[in-house]
């Protein structure tokens, strides 16, 4: 197995290099390396130049849009997007709706809604976790009941990211109580702006909101959007979050990441800390054989053998990594980390103070926002015992 890159995907590299040098703006990009708020403009501005050049769904086939690049043309373009300072694609329209769409939707249904997902211009949210249903899943009780043309949707849903943004939703809505629970589940795509959809805040320990409820009061759906067959929804979820797990392992912003530390431990001078080093280094060595495992997998997915599925493993190894750099860099900090004041930051203070260090300033809410990475696309202790049955047999 060969993991070393050709001189032709070192030319694209180049390529993406010198086009995302050329159209990422810099104030994104400042954002993006001082980890500092992405507003929604920040977020859909970028996703519509991406839409402009048709790398927006970057890993779609040319059927349906997209480049048709290789599974290491797809990495590359990750790889050097993230170390230049650009956001994560907002995920739940290109990464996850989509797959869903174009494998298990009609050809009306393609028509309909990928180009919207490919310009950039309509946001999509996940209607997935719900108070009682978070990594049991099937367990979901949204109810969806058909009528007519139509179905009756009535419940909540929960932890829902960037909701208040939403055009809209794809939905895990229960249509059948017999058998077992993952019998009964379908997948509907919802448009928010339908009578009955509320979207609530949560706001977050740090004061930002980032996450929703959205509730469902007789929202009326057309049957048209049911995609696939009623009550095999399950088979559809399942497809989509392996798009998901392995989107959160991250491999590539892990890399920026670390490379900040760096910048911070010598700022504030830990950097000569032997003990401090040490813990830099284990982390560059596991970012290193997270990289590894991405780089197996996409090298058997090239070589047209089958590889393991090893989604739940890239999702476990990612988040728990994510942490660990979020904690390391509030322990490079010290004192100074620990000040959030978002009112004050949102007015452009950034730790003005005498002694502070302005990439300080917004070490805390990365810090507390990377809690929810192990609980999140399917907890850790559930992933494990994923791995355990299906990889490790």
């Amino acid at each position: 197995m060969d993991l070393s890159f050709t001189p032709e995907e070192q030319k694209f590299r180049e390529e993406i290099r010198a086009w995302v040098r050329e159209n990422l703006p810099q104030e994104i990009s400042h954002k993006v390396h001082n980890a500092l708020e992405l507003t929604r403009d920040d977020l859909q501005g970028w996703a519509r130049i991406l839409g402009k050049k048709g790398w927006l769904g970057y890993g779609w086939p040319k059927e349906f849009g997209g480049p048709g690049w290789t599974a290491i043309q797809r990495h590359l373009f990750e790889e050097e997007t993230a170390l230049a300072g650009a956001p994560r694609i907002v995920p739940f329209g290109p990464v996850m709706v989509a797959p869903v769409i174009m494998a298990f939707g009609n050809a009306e249904q393609q028509k309909r809604f990928l180009p919207g997902i490919a310009s950039g211009e309509v946001w999509w949210s996940q209607g997935y976790s719900e108070p009682g249903s978070g990594s049991d899943l099937a367990s979901v009780k949204t109810k969806a009941e058909r009528k007519g043309d139509k179905y009756i949707v009535n419940g909540q849903k929960t932890w829902t990211t960037l909701g208040q943004h939403g055009d809209w939703m794809f939905n895990l809505v229960r249509t059948s109580n017999e058998g077992k629970p993952q019998t009964g589940i379908s997948f509907l795509l919802l448009d928010m702006k339908s009578p009955g959809v509320t979207v609530r805040p949560i706001k977050l320990l740090d004061g930002s909101h980032e996450v929703n409820e959205v509730f469902f009061d007789n929202v009326e759906v057309p049957a048209e959007n049911l995609i696939g067959e009623e009550n095999k929804g399950w088979t559809y979820a399942k497809h989509l979050l392996s798009h998901e797990r392995t989107n959160i392992a991250d491999v590539n912003r892990a890399k920026r990441e670390l490379e900040r530390l760096k910048r911070i431990a010598k700022s504030e001078g830990v950097y000569d800390d032997q003990r401090f080093r040490d813990e830099i280094a284990k982390l560059e060595v596991d970012i290193v054989a997270l990289e590894m495992m991405v780089l197996r997998v996409l090298s058997a997915a090239t070589s047209g053998k089958n590889s393991l599925d090893v989604a739940g493993l890239l999702k476990i190894r990612g988040s728990e990594i994510q942490q660990r750099y979020s904690e390391l860099m509030m322990l490079a900090g010290g004192a100074y980390s620990l000040p959030l004041i978002r009112e004050a930051m949102e007015a452009g203070w950034q730790g003005d103070f005498p002694g502070s260090n302005p990439a300080l300033a917004p070490l805390a809410s990365t810090f507390f926002n990377m809690r929810k990475t192990t609980i999140y696309g399917g907890s850790n202790e559930v992933q494990r015992n994923i791995v355990a049955q299906t990889v490790l047999g």
